[in-house]
């Protein structure tokens, strides 16, 4: 079946059925994924274990099923978004001191936060309570169908996708135009040897320095937004303000602050991080420097 087929026929119809009947599917994918396929098991498991190394393998293991009951949940959520109302992504991604946008309008905002808890309600909700400008840089994906699909779903109420490869000229030229950027933190970086190391969630760990980069290169006010789950299908995003002048920050600084902010909202909250993702596929290599 084509892209286009298996939206038409499949993604698109299952997007307008009601949340109790989208949670019902949510429980029916998690047998198929995980108990029938298995799927990354051993990726979650071991990032689990050695991010919790002071719990028992119990602990690791209900940490685990929470973890695929949300992962699937966010499954079904984020195929809800295909055709989610204005007024339900609102009520279902509540902000809290969002009125630190209004004091800063007249400067560029890097709001970073990482794949905790609903990462995809947060880029189709986020224009609804941020009264400027707002984009989010991401990986352009690899089938040109799903890519446009992708953009056009998180973008329905105002939010702008810039790929990553393009962000940094995209910056340059419309640097004088005051925005609000969405940058994830915690990614993966293609290149270990050019990466910020630093020890994260008890593990040698590649940081991103994009975000500290273009803090101090566009002197954009930086605010962290802290995701929680209040309950099932419903999230709260809190902001807090990091710095107004992110160029008073040694290297590294700035990284270091905000990726411990997202690492005490995964203490908080273990079971609604991204345990599938490969985050520490990279070795620190020989002669780079793990910042303390």
């Amino acid at each position: 079946m084509g892209s286009k087929l298996l939206f038409s026929l499949v993604l698109y119809p299952i997007s307008l059925l009601p949340y109790p009947l989208l949670y019902g599917l949510s429980g029916f994918i998690r047998f198929v994924l995980f108990g029938v396929m298995g799927y990354r098991l051993k990726v979650i498991n071991g990032n689990i274990a050695r991010s919790f190394p002071e719990m028992s393998s119990a602990q690791h293991q209900e940490i685990s099923k929470k973890f695929q009951k949300h992962f699937c949940d966010i499954i079904v959520e984020s195929l809800k978004n295909f055709s989610i109302s204005e007024k339900a992504a609102a009520q279902r991604m509540k902000p809290e001191n969002e009125e630190l946008f209004e004091k800063y309008k007249d400067r560029n905002i890097a709001i970073v936060g990482g794949h905790h808890n609903n990462w995809e309600l947060y880029a189709v909700a986020a224009a609804l309570h941020i009264n400027m400008p707002i984009m989010a840089i991401y990986k352009r994906l690899s089938n040109a169908f799903f890519d446009e699909k992708m953009r056009s779903s998180r973008g329905k109420y105002g939010l702008t996708l810039i790929p990553t490869k393009e962000s940094s000229e995209w910056m340059r030229v419309n640097a004088k135009n005051p925005k609000a950027v969405i940058y994830g933190i915690d990614q993966s970086p293609a290149n270990p040897q050019k990466s910020y190391w630093m020890k994260w969630l008890n593990q040698e760990t590649a940081m991103y320095y994009g975000a500290e980069k273009h803090a101090k290169d566009f002197d954009m006010v930086v605010i962290f937004g802290s995701c929680k789950k209040m309950r099932r299908g419903h999230y709260q995003i809190s902001y807090e303000l990091i710095t107004e002048n992110a160029k008073e920050y040694k290297y590294g600084e700035l990284i270091q602050t905000i990726n411990r902010k997202l690492e005490q909202d995964i203490l908080e909250q273990p079971e609604n991080y991204l345990w599938t993702h490969k985050r520490w596929k990279h070795k620190r290599p020989e002669g780079v420097a793990l910042h303390s």
